[in-house]
């Protein structure tokens, strides 16, 4: 009897081949989660500027070729040997926490966010810039369903680190909470700070952004090209927390006398310059400067719950997966409104 060969469906991914080419749409088989791993059907996959460390090669350590990705919606298409507590066509998601060992100084103080071996998605495996990708358990979200899959994409990495640093950053409801630039970061850390029920002071260049600032929630437009930003803070009485999201250490530095009394800058914009305080600055009111990463899966769930329950929503442009290298672009020319998100 005449066996019949069954045709294998081959799946489209954007993978960059080596450290800064361009991306690739190539034909690839679709993956077979293993032990303690889940296949994921991929919805939607936010476009986020990290992903400039597989594109161009600055993590060490990556492997070529690489999908980039790590803002993934979709569902649970297969499940690995021993998976029971997430069930096929489950709506999942995969943020910047894809996984961690568990066993490290930080693991073992239950400080996942800080694992020395943390796992990312697009950088230590494939992410989400393809139609099925392969994920540890640890590493998923669950997802409301009620929430589109591209609005939700960039809530598990942009939308982790505004909700995250703002809710650790120790402001309370009624404090004057400053958020620095309204861009990516910063139009989602306006939406959640005005839903936190502080005063928000939204601060960026040039007078065009006022209408979008108070239309995102905040109560003050502060015009750092025309005036100087950290005297307006402090005219309004000074800020408990200056939330920084643009990559400018320069900015962020002249924002710090800004704050009030025992006031803190939560930096989560990444530049590679130093920021220049004093300190005498630091002394005097006895102010502070935190940096803050992302968060894990359960801060993940914190944050697109939050997200579902007072409407914070990212405002996005979408793209095929065809068009990576051009969604890419977008992203990386600073004139996008506000996160790019691949759709397939």
């Amino acid at each position: 009897m005449a066996t019949t060969k069954v045709a294998v469906v081959p799946m489209k991914a954007a993978q960059v081949p080596k450290p800064g080419a361009d991306f690739e749409i190539v034909e690839r088989e679709i993956p077979h989660p293993g032990a303690g791993e889940v296949r994921i059907k991929v919805q939607a996959c936010g476009v986020c500027h990290s992903d400039v460390f597989t594109k161009e090669g600055q993590w060490p350590g990556i492997q070529y070729p690489r999908v980039p990705g790590h803002e993934v919606v979709g569902l649970i298409d297969e499940l690995g040997a021993g998976v029971s507590e997430w069930k096929q066509g489950q709506r999942v998601g995969v943020g910047w926490h894809g996984g961690h060992d568990g066993t490290c100084r930080a693991c073992r103080r239950g400080d996942f966010r800080n694992c020395q071996n943390l796992k990312v998605p697009g950088i230590s495996y494939d992410g989400g810039y393809e139609q099925f990708m392969v994920a540890p358990v640890e590493a998923l979200v669950a997802m409301p369903e009620s929430l589109g899959a591209a609005e939700a994409a960039p809530l598990l990495c942009a939308g982790i680190t505004t909700y995250n640093a703002l809710r650790h950053s120790g402001a309370m409801p009624g404090d004057l909470v400053a958020v620095q630039g309204i861009g990516g970061l910063g139009h989602l850390g306006i939406q959640f700070a005005n839903k936190f029920g502080y005063r928000v002071a939204a601060i960026g260049r040039g007078p065009e952004n006022a209408v979008l600032a108070k239309k995102l929630g905040a109560s003050v437009y502060i015009d750092s090209k025309s005036t100087n930003a950290a005297e307006s803070l402090q005219k309004l009485g000074g800020a408990q927390v200056i939330l920084a999201t643009a990559p400018s250490s320069k900015a962020m530095s002249e924002l710090f006398d800004g704050l009030g009394p025992n006031g803190k800058i939560m930096v989560i914009g990444v530049a590679s310059d130093p920021l220049e305080v004093t300190p005498v600055q630091l002394v005097t009111g006895s102010r502070t400067i935190q940096g803050w990463a992302s968060g894990t899966t359960a801060d993940e769930e914190d944050t697109v719950r939050f997200a579902e329950l007072t409407g914070v929503r990212p405002v996005i442009e979408t793209y095929p997966l065809e068009k990576a290298a051009e969604a890419y672009a977008r992203m990386m020319s600073g004139n996008a409104q506000f996160r790019v998100v691949l759709t397939m």
